[in-house]
C-alpha cells in the first residue's frame, strides 16, 4: 500500500511508530539508570582495585593450605603459580574485550558470551554458569561468615554456653537483610574497600600467627589418605580449592561497567591499572598463607587454617572478626549481579515497574534463600572444591579464551592461538576432576552430620 508524504511530513501511521520508538528507548534508559550495573559510572581506577580484591581474596585463600595438604608441595606450588598466571592474563582479556566494539559497552558477562556465542546461545551458556558461581559464593560466604563469627565468640567468651552454627550464619545474614539495599555497585565501594583492607589483614595475622607458632613435632607432608583412590580424590579436591581461590572474573565486566570512558580514554586503561595492583595483593595474601601454613601444619591443617590455630588468642579472635567483615563486602560484590540480573528480568521481560518495593522483596528473598541453604549444607572444603570446579574454571580459566578465539580469530598455530588452547584444555581438566573430588567431599562431611544443627 502507497502512503503519500506531504511537504514532507510523515503520515500520522508512521509518526506515532517513531513517537513509540522514542518513548520505549527512554523507558529502556531510565531502567538502565535504575538497574544496579549500569546506574553509576563514576568509578576511579582504585575502585577496580579493592572490588577485584573484594571479589577474589576471600573464603578460598583460608582453604589454600587445605589444598596443599591434599596436592602435595611440587604439585601444589606449580597450580598455584600456574592459576596466578593464567587468570591474570583471562582477566586481562576480559578487560579487552570490554570495549572492542566501537560504542558498545559489554557491561555484563552474558552480554559478552551473547556477542561471541550468538544471542540464544550465549545466554544459555553464560547465564547458567554465572547463577551458579554467584550464588554459590555467596552459600560459601554465609558459611564462612557464621563459622568465624562462631570462632571468634569461643575464643572471645571461652566460659560461654557453645551456640549451633545455624544462629551464627543468621547473625551473619543479617548484615545484608540491610546492605543488600544499596542500590548499585558504586554504591557499595565503601564496604568494598574496608573488605579488602580486611582480607590484607587476616591473611597476614593467618601466616604470621602460623609461622610464630612453628613447625609442629610430629609434622608430616605426605598424602593423609590411606588408599590410592581416596589419594586421588582428594588430590581432585586440593584443585578444586584453588580453582574456587581465584574466583573475580565473574564480576570483571560489571566493576569495568562503572568506570566512565570515552573514546580518548577508554575504561580498559584505568581497569587495568586496578587489575594489576589487586594481583599484587592477591599474591601477597595467597603465597604466604598457603606455603606457611602448609609448612607449619603439614596434611593435619584443617580446610579453614584459622581453625588449626587456637594461640594467641586475641590475634585469631582478630583474624576471624577481619574475616566476617571481610566476607560481607565479598557477599555483596557477588550479589550485585545476580540483583542486576533479576531485577532487569522482572523489569525488561515482565514488565514490572522500577521501584523500591520490588527491590527490597526481590534482594530480601535472595538474602534468605542463600541463608537458608548455608544452614543445611556448611561444608566449607567441601563447597569450594565443587564450586571451584563446577562453575569457576569455567567462568574463570577458559570461557574467556573460547570467547577469545571465536572474537578475534587468532592465526592457528599463532602464540595467542596456542595460549588460548593450553588454557582451555587445563581449565576443562581442573573443571572435571575438582567437580568429583569437592562432591566427594561433601558426601563425606554430610555422614556425620545432622541438618540445622
Amino acid at each position: 500500500m502507497y502512503i503519500q508524504m506531504t511537504d514532507g511530513v510523515p503520515p500520522p501511521l508512521e509518526q506515532s511508530s517513531l513517537d513509540h520508538r522514542i518513548e520505549e528507548l527512554e523507558r529502556q534508559k531510565d531502567i538502565d539508570d535504575w538497574l544496579p550495573i549500569t546506574s553509576s559510572r563514576n568509578a576511579k581506577w582504585w575502585y577496580s582495585t579493592f572490588h577485584n580484591v573484594t571479589a577474589m581474596v576471600g573464603a578460598g585463600v583460608l582453604g589454600l593450605p587445605y589444598s596443599m595438604a591434599q596436592l602435595g608441595w611440587g604439585p601444589g606450588i606449580a597450580v598455584l603459580i600456574l592459576s596466578w598466571i593464567i587468570t591474570l592474563y583471562t582477566l586481562w582479556q576480559m578487560v579487552e574485550m570490554h570495549e572492542m566494539v566501537p560504542g558498545k559497552r559489554f557491561d555484563r558477562y552474558h552480554e559478552l558470551g551473547q556477542f561471541a556465542f550468538g544471542e540464544r546461545l550465549g545466554l544459555y551458556i553464560i547465564v547458567p554458569q554465572q547463577i551458579i558461581v554467584e550464588v554459590g559464593v555467596c552459600i560459601v560466604y554465609m558459611v564462612t561468615g557464621g563459622q568465624s563469627l562462631k570462632k571468634f565468640h569461643e575464643l572471645a567468651c571461652q566460659d560461654c554456653s557453645p551456640i549451633r552454627l545455624s544462629f551464627f550464619v543468621m547473625i551473619f545474614a543479617s548484615s545484608h537483610f540491610v546492605l543488600s539495599h544499596l542500590p548499585n555497585f558504586n554504591s557499595i565501594s565503601g564496604v568494598s574497600l574496608v573488605a579488602a583492607v580486611m582480607s590484607l589483614s587476616y591473611s597476614t595475622i593467618a601466616w604470621t600467627a602460623t609461622a610464630a607458632k612453628g613447625v609442629q613435632e610430629d609434622v608430616q607432608y605426605g598424602y593423609k589418605s590411606g588408599t590410592t583412590a581416596s589419594t586421588v580424590l582428594s588430590f581432585f579436591t586440593g584443585l578444586g580449592g584453588i580453582a574456587f581461590a581465584y574466583a573475580g572474573h565473574n564480576v570483571v565486566l560489571e566493576i569495568q561497567a562503572t568506570i566512565p570512558s570515552t573514546p580518548s580514554t577508554p575504561s580498559k586503561g584505568p581497569m587495568w591499572r586496578g587489575v594489576v595492583v589487586a594481583y599484587v595483593v592477591v599474591a601477597l595474601c595467597y603465597f604466604p598463607v598457603a606455603l606457611v601454613g602448609y609448612g607449619v601444619f603439614g596434611n593435619a591443617v584443617l580446610d579453614n587454617v584459622l581453625m588449626s590455630l587456637e594461640t594467641p588468642v586475641w590475634a585469631i579472635a582478630t583474624a576471624n572478626l577481619f574475616v566476617v567483615m571481610h566476607v560481607i563486602g565479598s557477599y555483596q560484590i557477588f550479589a550485585m549481579p545476580v540483583f542486576d540480573m533479576v531485577e532487569t528480568f522482572l523489569v525488561k521481560k515482565l514488565n514490572f515497574k522500577p521501584s523500591t518495593i520490588l527491590r527490597f522483596i526481590v534482594r530480601n528473598v535472595y538474602v534468605a534463600l542463600t541463608m537458608f541453604i548455608a544452614i543445611m549444607i556448611p561444608f566449607f572444603g567441601g563447597l569450594l572444591a565443587f564450586f571451584g570446579g563446577f562453575a569457576f574454571a569455567p567462568t574463570t580459566y577458559f570461557l574467556p579464551c573460547i570467547m577469545w578465539l571465536l572474537i578475534y580469530k587468532p592465526k592457528r598455530f599463532s602464540l595467542s592461538w596456542w595460549t588460548n588452547w593450553v588454557c582451555i584444555v587445563l581449565g576443562v581438566i581442573l573443571m572435571i576432576l575438582s567437580s568429583i573430588g569437592g562432591l566427594r567431599q561433601i558426601i563425606i562431611q554430610s555422614k556425620d552430620y545432622s541438618l540445622f544443627s
